[in-house]
């Protein structure tokens, strides 16, 4: 009798507990079932989707595209990237604590390979990596809660995965705190890629993977949102004096850390690694691979400041260089013009008049500048002029109109001792500069013609000539 009832006992504890666990999943689906649904809009970089107002959760449906396309690297150069949403990086996603994110992964009938996507903000195995595995002409559907607050990368995870993120196959997503982010003026997404292709830097046309370069981790570019000068020109970002800006900055990788920095700003605060802690007036912050961080600042007077990855021969030699153009009053009583008079020693040298450059709008002398502006301006200044004593002016330079293929030859394999440029003595060392016959060709002839009212005198086949006779 008493085991009868031990029994029934049991078989009654086991029913109520199966009735708990039922009723606690049907609870759980029904909260779910009654949140409201948003479809997340995505915008190109280095914009980003609005803050989130709300105060709950809701389920954020994403639509997320891989796209293969053949886009520009560099100017005259192209290669096949691999992309979320046709953009490098990708679409950013932008959702609150605790929300549902309801994902959508379409891999195009034009693409040629399997893709898939593993997202830092997924708790559980792989990110939703083997959820999305799909082949071209498919979708792939799942879902996660975004458990953490924080600012986190998403990438390809697919075979050989380096060579799939080296492609440009990432992106981030932002997780908001429940409480919001504090209210800013500017929000700018940029991350930052290394790419290894099979020509050298800026070699023209279509340009293949170089899967030993990338093994090697010696990558021809180390780029700013996925192309060389994106975030300059007409795509420099921009704010105002005494706006706040902040920055979703990440690194895609596939291989190499960066050493982020403003020129001309101090973070007021940085979110290392995306988290939720801050540090105060920093310079220059790391972001690993795969990372990321969120920096802000307010730009105090007028100019342009400059995004680097401060392993410098990265932003000068591979193009990772940007802009933040900055308008709005002079403030001297912060930053003065400053003020240049020659030492005594050169007192009373002739000093000639340096005329503005001319407009240029031809596309080979369009290139020309563009080279000048990544590569000469920073020593001889963006007008040409130079440094009195230091550097010699490129702009009405009489040892430049005289002598415009010597300069080629200094600026493929350098030059030390003394120059002589407008009865002016100069003595120090230019080092060879890592360029292409192109870049050579095209920064001589902008030279030539926007600053000395010249005419063109070279093309990449001599250039191709003066770099054979010295290493001959």
């Amino acid at each position: 009798m008493k085991e009868r009832n031990y029994t029934r006992a049991k078989q009654l504890l086991v029913a109520a507990s199966c009735a708990w666990a039922f009723t606690s999943v049907s609870a759980v689906y029904a909260a779910e079932a009654a949140l409201p649904v948003i479809v997340q809009e995505l915008v190109a970089p280095p914009a980003v989707p609005a803050p989130i107002t709300r105060k709950s959760a809701a389920r954020v449906v994403v639509n997320l595209t891989v796209e293969e396309v053949e886009k520009e690297i560099a100017p005259g150069t192209r290669y096949m990237f691999w992309t979320f949403g046709g953009t490098v990086p990708g679409k950013m996603i932008r959702v609150r604590e605790g929300d549902t994110v309801e994902l959508h992964l379409q891999n195009l009938a034009s693409n040629k390979l399997p893709h898939n996507i593993d997202l830092h903000a997924v708790t559980g195995p792989g990110g939703g990596a083997a959820q999305t595995l799909i082949a071209p002409g498919n979708e792939a559907t799942f879902t996660f809660k975004a458990l953490a607050s924080g600012l986190y990368v998403y990438h390809c995870a697919t075979a050989p995965v380096g060579m799939h993120v080296a492609n440009g196959m990432y992106g981030m997503i932002l997780v908001e705190p429940k409480e919001g982010m504090s209210k800013v003026d500017r929000e700018y997404y940029v991350m930052q890629g290394d790419f290894y292709t099979n020509g050298a830097y800026r070699a023209e046309g279509l340009q293949g993977f170089d899967m030993q370069k990338a093994v090697d981790e010696k990558p021809t570019y180390v780029l700013f949102n996925g192309a060389d000068g994106a975030l300059t020109g007409k795509g420099s970002l921009t704010a105002k004096t005494d706006e706040k800006v902040r920055m979703f900055f990440g690194v895609g990788g596939p291989n190499l850390v960066s050493s982020f920095h403003v020129i001309g700003a101090i973070f007021d605060r940085v979110y290392g690694d995306g988290g939720s802690r801050y540090q105060e007036n920093v310079q220059t912050t790391l972001v690993p691979p795969g990372g990321s961080t969120i920096v802000e600042f307010v730009p105090k007077v007028p100019g342009n400041l400059t995004l680097v990855d401060h392993s410098l021969t990265r932003a000068f030699n591979k193009g990772a260089v940007g802009l933040l153009a900055v308008s709005g009053e002079a403030r001297p009583e912060i930053y003065s013009k400053g003020i240049k008079t020659p030492l005594p020693a050169v007192a009373g040298a002739p000093v000639k008049a340096v005329a503005p450059p001319v407009a240029v709008a031809d596309a080979p002398l369009a290139r020309g500048k563009g080279v000048f502006e990544r590569v000469c301006a920073a020593c001889h200044l963006p007008d040409g002029s130079g440094v009195a004593g230091v550097f010699p002016p490129l702009a009405n330079s009489d040892f430049f109109q005289e002598r415009p293929y010597e300069m080629a030859h200094i600026v493929l394999h350098g030059r030390s001792g003394e120059l002589v440029v407008n009865g002016q003595h100069y003595n120090g060392v230019m080092p060879a500069q890592d360029l292409n016959d192109e870049d050579v060709a095209a920064v001589i002839n902008y030279i030539n013609v926007a600053m000395n009212g010249g005419k063109p005198v070279l093309n990449a086949e001599q250039v191709k000539a003066m770099r054979q006779i010295k290493q001959q």
